[in-house]
C-alpha cells in the first residue's frame, strides 16, 4: 500500500477511460496524455488499461508501506528519494518505508505514475478513472488528499519478473533501476514543437475566410482556465461568415470548438459528450496528448493535414508503441 503524506494540486486515479456510455451522457474520461500513460504501464509490464496516478502541475509525497516497482512518465516533476533523483521512463524498484517526493512540473503539466499490478480504484461504468464532476470512480470519486491510502492489484507474471530482477540489484539509495528505458513520446510522434496538427472540423466551411486563415497561421496561448475538460486558447478570435443555429452533436478528444466569444477550446478527456458550438477543427489522434500537456501561457499553432495523413501517422505511432512493448517484454524476461 501507498500512503499520501502530502497531496499535490490535482492527483487522480486514471486508466484508459470508459467506453460505450457517451450516448448516455457519461464522459469517457481516462488519462489526458495517453502516450505517457501507456508508456508508464509498458515500462513495468502492466496490462493495457491498468490504473495509474495522474498528477497535475504539482506532485505528491508518497510513502511506500511495502516494496514496489513503479515507473514515471510525462511531465518532469523532479521525483526524488532521499535527495536522489529518481529516473523517469523506466521501471524503478522502491524499498519498503521509502518516501517518493514530487515537485512542480518543469515541462508539461501532467505526470503519470504506474505501479506493477496497477492501482485499485472504484469501478464506475467499467472504468477506474476518476470522474470528478460525478464524484465517482478512482479514489472516492475525488482528487487525492493527505492521509489517503492506495492499494495495488495483484501483479502479473511480467510484474513479478521485473520486481524479482530489480530486487536482487545492489542499492544504497532506497531504490534501483535498470540501464534501459522506454523512449519518450517524441520518439513516437513526429511533428514540430509548438505545433498541433489538425484536419478541418464539421463546421470549418461555415467560418469566415479571415478566421480560417487566422486559425492556420496565428499563434495561440493556452489559457489559465484550462482543465481536464479542455484547453481554452487566448489569441485571435474566430467568427462564422453569418449567424448559424448549430445543432448539438457528439464531440470527441481533440475537437476544437468555438463558443460565442470566438476563443477556441480544445476538448480533452473529461469533455462534455455533446456540443452545440461550431467545430473548426479536429486535432489528430497522435497530437492529442501534446495538447493535454500544454502549460498555461504556452504558445501553440495549428497545421492542417488530410485524413489519410492523420491515419498514416496513427498507424506509424501504434506500430512503434507495439515494438516498444515487445522490446520491454524481452528486456524483462532476459533479466
Amino acid at each position: 500500500m501507498i500512503q499520501v503524506q502530502k497531496a499535490g494540486l490535482l492527483t487522480t486515479i486514471q486508466d484508459a477511460g470508459r467506453r460505450g456510455y457517451q450516448k448516455y451522457g457519461a464522459s469517457p474520461g481516462g488519462a489526458a496524455d495517453t502516450f505517457a500513460y501507456r508508456l508508464a504501464n509498458i515500462a513495468v509490464g502492466n496490462e493495457a488499461g491498468a490504473a495509474v496516478l495522474e498528477m497535475t502541475l504539482q506532485g505528491d509525497v508518497l510513502l511506500f508501506e511495502e516494496p514496489a516497482v513503479i515507473s514515471i512518465a510525462g511531465a518532469d516533476m523532479k521525483p526524488e528519494i532521499n535527495g536522489k533523483r529518481v529516473p523517469m521512463w523506466r521501471p524503478v524498484y522502491i524499498d519498503k518505508g521509502e518516501i517518493l517526493n514530487f515537485s512542480n512540473a518543469a515541462r508539461g503539466i501532467r505526470t503519470y505514475v504506474a505501479i506493477a499490478g496497477g492501482f485499485v480504484g472504484e469501478d464506475f461504468l467499467g472504468s477506474f478513472s476518476t470522474y470528478l464532476s460525478m464524484n465517482a470512480g478512482g479514489h472516492k470519486g475525488r482528487k487525492l488528499e493527505k492521509g489517503d491510502v492506495l492499494s495495488v492489484n495483484d501483479p502479473n507474471y511480467l510484474n513479478e519478473e521485473v520486481k524479482d530482477c530489480l530486487s536482487r540489484s545492489s542499492r544504497e539509495k532506497g531504490f534501483t533501476y535498470p540501464a534501459w528505458r522506454v523512449p519518450g513520446p517524441g520518439h513516437f510522434r513526429e511533428g514540430s514543437p509548438g505545433e498541433l496538427r489538425a484536419f478541418p472540423g464539421r463546421h470549418y466551411e461555415l467560418f469566415a475566410s479571415g478566421s480560417k486563415e487566422a486559425f492556420e497561421t496565428e499563434k495561440y496561448k493556452a489559457g489559465s482556465k484550462s482543465d481536464r475538460m479542455g484547453v481554452r486558447l487566448d489569441g485571435v478570435t474566430l467568427s462564422l461568415r453569418e449567424s448559424q443555429d448549430i445543432l448539438s452533436e457528439p464531440v470527441t478528444f481533440g475537437t476544437v470548438q468555438v463558443p460565442s466569444n470566438g476563443e477556441p477550446i480544445i476538448l480533452l478527456a473529461d469533455r462534455q459528450t455533446t456540443g452545440g458550438y461550431p467545430k473548426i477543427a479536429q486535432i489528430i489522434s497522435v497530437d492529442c496528448a501534446k495538447a493535454a500537456q500544454l502549460r498555461p501561457g504556452e504558445t501553440i499553432g495549428f497545421r492542417m493535414v488530410t485524413h489519410p495523413e492523420a491515419e498514416q501517422l496513427l498507424l506509424t505511432v501504434e506500430n512503434r508503441l507495439y515494438r516498444c512493448e515487445q522490446s520491454v517484454k524481452r528486456k524483462i524476461m532476459e533479466g
